[in-house]
């Protein structure tokens, strides 16, 4: 890879700085570690999701034909970098800028393009991702939701779990089972159903961080029109392949990580031991340098990435390797700061006397969870271990 950007990208560079730096007030401050899915937060990145569109911002990879600024992929790249240099972040509104939005562009006819993408780059309808079930694991292909046909409409029964958002959601798109008799991963259709329906009932997964952003939701005869289906019925597996591969795509690099390590080093150097600090132990010193070594290694293995999405090629195992070492990686980050808080590490987040607000000990509490959703580490290690060391499968 080229780590020389083209005078077209350092123009865009300018570009953007410029405009966030006059613009950075109306963002939201920076969100604390507990997402609780709060009113008050969700309106504020809603505004500030409209002062970037505003401005052209909204959905820079989109093509510019439905809105969007058409960049590049190094030049998302440098969007995000622009954010993240001002402590900023995209809104994180749902599912539609990045997934729905581009899958529509690749799958939707002219209709539902007209309909839907310029309401999601308006920020005026917002969407939750209708995936996984209980007891299908990571097995997506075996879900059991079902739409029957009954004249014009599609009738849909079932319940999904773990969705992000759908208290605030306008629509979801959803995966159901349209043909039970086919195989698997054949007979699995993609609508579009609006939350507003009548039958449809969201009720909160409360997290043991507190966190109220993940829902369960429940389809109780939820009539959903035919012409809301993306591309053809019993073969919606290749849509949702295509909204997983934008979902890997758009990852990013690991800057979330180097943020963590930047600040456990902080917090070594402020806590006491043997008359100084922990950070006077060249113990603690090897094993934060080593966290940070993996993390660089981690930013590098997400440039291997996006140099296959700019020579056009089909995404490559980096994202499964992200996706594992990366959870794993901040796993142990909050693991270790527990470990250097000791009596500490037992306050609450917002407790009285709590280092750093109590914020390790919560972070230590949500860590897990990454491990577990967007496929499991486990089924990362198969993926790696068929697919890019040739095992045979277990």
């Amino acid at each position: 890879m080229d780590f020389n950007y083209s005078v077209e990208d350092e123009a865009f560079r300018a570009e953007v700085r410029a405009w966030l730096e006059a613009n950075q007030q109306f963002a939201p401050p920076p969100s604390g570690p507990l997402d609780d899915g709060g009113k008050e937060g969700w309106a504020s990145r809603v505004r500030w999701h409209k002062k970037l569109n505003e401005g052209g911002w909204g959905a820079v990879h989109w093509p510019k034909e439905y809105g969007g600024r058409g960049a590049t992929v190094m030049q998302r790249l440098i969007f995000r970098e622009e954010l993240g240099r001002l402590n900023l972040s995209e809104p994180g509104l749902g599912m539609g800028i990045g997934l729905l939005g581009p899958t529509l562009i690749h799958w939707g006819n002219e209709d539902q393009k007209q309909r839907y993408l310029p309401a999601i780059l308006r920020g005026d309808e917002f969407w939750c991702q209708g995936y996984s079930e209980p007891g299908s694991g990571s097995d997506l292909a075996s879900i059991k939701t079902r739409a029957e046909e009954d004249g014009d409409y599609f009738v849909v029964n079932g319940q999904k779990v773990w969705t992000s958002v759908a208290q605030f959601a306008d629509w979801i798109f959803l995966l159901v089972r349209t043909d039970p008799d086919a195989p698997k991963h054949k007979g699995i259709s993609y609508l579009l159903v609006d939350m507003h329906s009548p039958g449809i009932t969201v009720r909160p997964l409360v997290q043991m961080t507190g966190g109220r952003g993940f829902n369960e939701v429940f389809f109780e005869d939820v009539r959903v029109p035919k012409k809301n289906i993306v591309g053809e019925k019993n073969n919606g597996w290749q849509v949702a392949i295509t909204t997983l591969m934008f979902e890997r795509s758009g990852s990013g690099g690991n800057e979330g990580a180097l943020t963590q390590i930047n600040q456990l080093a902080e917090l070594a150097k402020r806590l006491p031991r043997n008359g100084g600090s922990a950070w006077d132990d060249s113990g603690v010193r090897q094993k934060i340098v080593k966290f940070a070594a993996e993390a660089y290694a981690l930013k590098y293995t997400g440039y291997r990435q996006l140099t296959r999405q700019l020579k056009g090629m089909p995404p490559g195992p980096e994202g499964s390797m992200m996706k594992l070492c990366g959870t794993e990686l901040s796993l142990a980050i909050a693991q270790y700061a527990m470990e250097l808080l000791g009596p500490y590490s037992q306050f609450e987040y917002n407790a009285p006397f709590a280092l750093d607000r109590g914020k390790w000990s919560l972070r230590m509490l949500a860590a897990r969870g990454p491990t577990i959703y967007a496929g499991t580490n486990q089924i990362q290690h198969n993926i790696i271990g068929e697919r890019v060391l040739g095992l045979p499968k277990g």
